[in-house]
């Protein structure tokens, strides 16, 4: 029995160091560019994590195709174009301002506006209905009436 545990146990400790990913770079600032780019890319499988922080099989794709890139020259600027080439904006953590990105900049400030008109509006119906209504002396005296006659019964 303790031969099949440890067995399980060294078949499962296989696959936790497979995750671990090592790089071997030239100097310090192509590591450092390696670093900048994996936090700026977008994994597009997660879709709220960079492809330094997804273990999504794109991801690892992503970041292998960014280490190639970085050990054959290309400056960070061109891996960052090819990328968007590819991918598009949205491959961007902090997509740049541009016309096709305009929605996700403007995106969340115009719901919130939108959100506090609509309070707003509603709180104004709310505060307009809670308004006390003044009465007609006929009125007023009609309900008497039938307050006494509901009293009398």
């Amino acid at each position: 029995m303790k031969t099949l545990i440890f067995t399980f146990l060294c078949v499962v400790s296989v696959t936790v160091i497979a995750a671990v990913e090592y790089r071997k770079f030239d100097s310090p600032q192509q590591e450092q560019a390696y670093q900048n780019l994996t936090n700026e890319l977008r994994c597009l499988v997660c879709q709220n994590q960079t492809i330094a922080d997804s273990n999504a099989d794109l991801a690892k794709d992503l970041r292998r195709q960014v280490y190639e890139m970085l050990q054959q020259g290309k400056s960070q600027q061109e891996i960052v174009d090819f990328m968007t080439q590819r991918y598009g904006d949205f491959v961007m953590y902090r997509p740049p301002l541009k016309p096709k990105t305009i929605i996700l900049w403007v995106g969340p400030a115009v719901f919130i506006v939108i959100g506090l008109v609509v309070l707003v509006i509603i709180s104004r119906k709310k505060a307009a209905g809670a308004q006390s209504v003044a009465l007609t002396e006929h009125e007023e005296k009609r309900i008497r009436q039938l307050l006494e006659q509901e009293d009398d019964a």
